[in-house]
């Protein structure tokens, strides 16, 4: 008991760069607890800011603005936090009043970050990733050339992830097809130079190891019974269980055999029903930690201390 109050002490005073860390670490828990209130969309902010960071990558940005658009790509759903858990977990197409409702989340996500001293850092892709080049996107209707190149980048990602992720109400789209209607869409809603860009590396096979994962080296899982993803965290080892969110389904997990790791190293791990249903605090979603304080680590070390200074 002592040693479990001890998190409710008073922490000494850190570092500015180490507080930076604790700040978006916040966020980015958070970030990860709203994604978990849909059930289908299991990896879609680590896949969204992977893409960015390899899109920004290999658009010759800057380090730090690699490290910046790769942190707003996690972070840039932050508003859904304001949707109804009835409209994110709707397993029909949305209808006109829901899409609505959808379509606060961007602003939300301002709001959320109003004040906040990392603000300056992932605003944008927060608030404006939905922005499109023909003035028709939203919260607010920017053209083109009011459209920040983070808000551009994480925009692109979110839509391929968003086509090639399986809803209930369809299939998974092929990298190809999204990538066509990517093409059709050049100058209206996305941006052509980086919208060009984002197919040339589909293409090129730079986000193979990205698309159909919830993170590096980890295959998304699918509930066999009723189709939700299933999330497997960075620390889960074969013998340990994971649980559809929808059905309470038990899986196990087992590792592949060595003919399947040469193969594809990426599949290490399939998941197997295991005939039981999973307890009320099996079912409670538990952040990544592991994988969340990685990411961490690799931007803030490429942002420049002027950028780590906290501002409010």
């Amino acid at each position: 008991m002592r040693k479990w109050l001890q998190k409710f002490e008073p922490k000494p005073a850190v570092e500015p760069a180490e507080l930076t860390k604790e700040l978006f670490a916040s966020l980015m828990v958070m970030a990860w607890f709203v994604e978990a209130k849909d059930p289908y969309t299991g990896g879609h902010l680590w896949r969204v800011s992977e893409y960015a960071r390899k899109l920004a990558a290999a658009g010759k940005l800057p380090p730090a603005d690699v490290a910046r658009i790769a942190l707003g790509g996690f972070l840039h759903d932050l508003g859904k936090i304001a949707v109804s858990d009835q409209v994110l977990r709707k397993t029909g197409k949305l209808n006109d009043r829901e899409y609505e409702e959808i379509k606060t989340h961007p602003e939300a996500g301002g709001r959320m970050l109003a004040g906040h001293p990392l603000a300056n850092l992932v605003g944008a892709a927060v608030e404006l990733h939905h922005e499109r080049p023909d003035g028709k996107g939203y919260p607010h209707g920017l053209n083109s050339s009011m459209i920040p190149v983070d808000s551009v980048i994480v925009g692109i990602c979110d839509a391929f992830d968003a086509m090639t992720s399986q809803r209930p109400y369809r299939k998974p789209m092929t990298k190809e097809r999204a990538c066509n209607i990517i093409a059709e869409n050049l100058d209206s809603q996305f941006n052509r130079f980086w919208g060009e860009l984002f197919i040339h590396e589909v293409q090129q096979g730079t986000f193979d190891t990205v698309l159909g994962h919830s993170q590096e080296g980890i295959p998304l899982h699918h509930c066999k019974s009723c189709g939700p993803v299933v999330v497997q965290r960075s620390d889960q080892q074969a013998g340990d269980f994971i649980y559809c969110p929808v059905c309470s389904r038990e899986m196990r997990l087992h590792e592949m055999d060595s003919h399947a790791h040469a193969a594809n190293c990426a599949t290490a791990f399939t998941a197997k029903p295991t005939g039981k249903k999973g307890t009320a605090i099996d079912l409670e979603p538990k952040a990544d930690r592991t994988l969340i304080r990685s990411m961490i680590e690799r931007s803030v070390a490429a942002l420049p201390p002027e950028l780590l200074a906290l501002k409010n």
